[in-house]
């Protein structure tokens, strides 16, 4: 049976670039943000229903990456990613989001820790925040009572941990 990790955390922490690779490591596909893939597409400053429409789509992206994963399916961001921005940026989340949270369940979140340095991105808004993102994911992963670790480390240290994680937490959780 095909295992969903998330690789979730803070802006700039390298999420994309770890979820690629640990899909290379693993022969699997990996599932891209597609905030990413939508904000890049939009003439205007995007606003609160495009947040829904990318987390319809980010989801949507992974049931047809599902088909082809071998063994773990990895996903650059999930929708706590989406509520968080949501809250953050506008004090509310569409409740369809909320809910989904809840059903489209990950077996293991691994969330990226703000020890890299912070790259500047069109898209990114927040280099000062960084800490305070960190801690708002761990609390609604808590929350959530959701299975995550923290992955820190820099290059291929920062693969090499996530990859111990992966194998020891599913060697474990059989």
């Amino acid at each position: 049976m095909t295992k969903k990790i998330a690789v979730t955390g803070p802006e700039s922490t390298g999420k994309s670039k770890l979820a690629k690779n640990l899909a290379e490591h693993f022969q699997t596909v990996f599932v891209p943000e597609h905030a990413r893939v939508y904000i890049d597409k939009l003439t205007r400053p995007y606003n609160q229903e495009d947040i829904l429409i990318i987390a319809e789509n980010q989801l949507l992206n992974e049931k047809k990456a599902m088909i082809s994963a071998n063994r773990f399916l990895i996903c650059d961001t999930e929708l706590i990613v989406t509520k968080i921005w949501s809250m953050h940026k506008y004090n509310s989340c569409h409740p369809w989001i909320l809910e989904q949270i809840k059903q489209n369940r990950y077996d293991l979140f691994l969330l990226c820790d703000i020890d890299l340095p912070w790259e500047f991105d069109l898209q990114r808004e927040h280099p000062h925040h960084r800490k305070y993102f960190l801690d708002w994911y761990q609390k609604e992963l808590k929350e959530y009572g959701f299975p995550y670790r923290v992955v820190s480390g820099e290059g291929e240290k920062r693969l090499q941990n996530a990859i111990d994680i992966i194998n020891h937490f599913f060697s474990t959780s059989k």
